[in-house]
């Protein structure tokens, strides 16, 4: 979830399809990206499933001035204002975005189908009634910033330590793709974003790919590095945890950026 999850670009091309700085069709592809189809159920004054086109519409027509991310787990709401039953599927999907003008949020459910190499993906963004209050622990962009330089250092002292920065070829794959990705020059955020919330937006994945690496392929720690025993792992994994949650705020604060700027310069 520390590389580009789908609630980010809903709402980085939503945010620019309401300020009328993108068309809706570029929007939804580029919200879709190489995901086969993108549905929207539960919207009000619809019967059925919808699509990505017509639901950032509907969204508009009721009021919406804005997106917000959420990226919750188990013990940290992060971005989530309730209630309970939106806050459970979020939490489940760990991600969801939330609208500003209008209380409603969406929560995506990712269908995969198909043999290795020709997948088809299918993703349903169910439309549900949240509360409106302030997000849970969301940070400014400064703030986010500042946490996130202090973890860079923390998690690439701790991987040191752990014998783990660029140990073995699947670390050196890891490192390359981001360095790849990041190279390419790929827009990181939509039209309308400070370009401070870009910086902190590829921080933070920086920081996500380092604790990818540490965690391994399979979320064990066993592929990099020198920790191989359960004892070792679990003390990794607790090592990284104020990490991840520092990119994981980093990342909601990024996306939420143009949203804070629009209220800022709003009278």
């Amino acid at each position: 979830m520390l590389d580009e999850p789908r609630s980010g670009r809903l709402a980085a091309w939503g945010n620019a399809l309401l300020a009328g700085l993108v068309p809706p069709d570029d929007a939804a592809e580029r919200i879709a990206e190489g995901d086969t189809v993108h549905r929207v159920t539960g919207l009000p004054g619809e019967e059925g499933p919808v699509g990505l086109t017509l639901a950032l519409g509907r969204l508009r027509a009721l009021g919406a001035t804005g997106l917000r991310v959420a990226l919750p787990v188990p013990g940290h709401p992060l971005g989530l204002s309730g209630p309970p039953e939106f806050n459970a599927r979020a939490i489940v999907a760990e991600e969801a975005v939330t609208a500003c003008g209008v209380a409603l949020g969406l929560v995506p459910e990712v269908h995969e189908a198909g043999p290795e190499g020709d997948v088809h993906v299918e993703v349903v963004w169910h439309c549900m009634a949240v509360r409106d209050a302030p997000p849970a622990d969301v940070p400014s962009l400064g703030e986010a910033e500042r946490e996130l330089a202090q973890a860079l250092r923390e998690a690439t002292e701790l991987l040191a330590k752990l014998d783990v920065a660029g140990s073995g070829p699947v670390a050196d794959a890891a490192l390359a793709a981001y360095r790849a990705r990041a190279e390419a020059g790929r827009q990181l955020l939509a039209p309308g974003y400070p370009p401070r919330a870009v910086r902190v937006l590829e921080l933070a994945q920086k920081v996500g790919a380092l604790i990818r690496i540490a965690e391994g392929p399979g979320g064990d720690g066993r592929e990099h590095g020198a920790a191989v025993s359960s004892s070792q792992i679990a003390a990794r994994r607790e090592a990284l945890r104020p990490v991840e949650r520092t990119a994981r705020r980093a990342q909601v604060a990024a996306y939420n950026a143009a949203v804070e700027e629009r209220e800022r310069r709003a009278p």
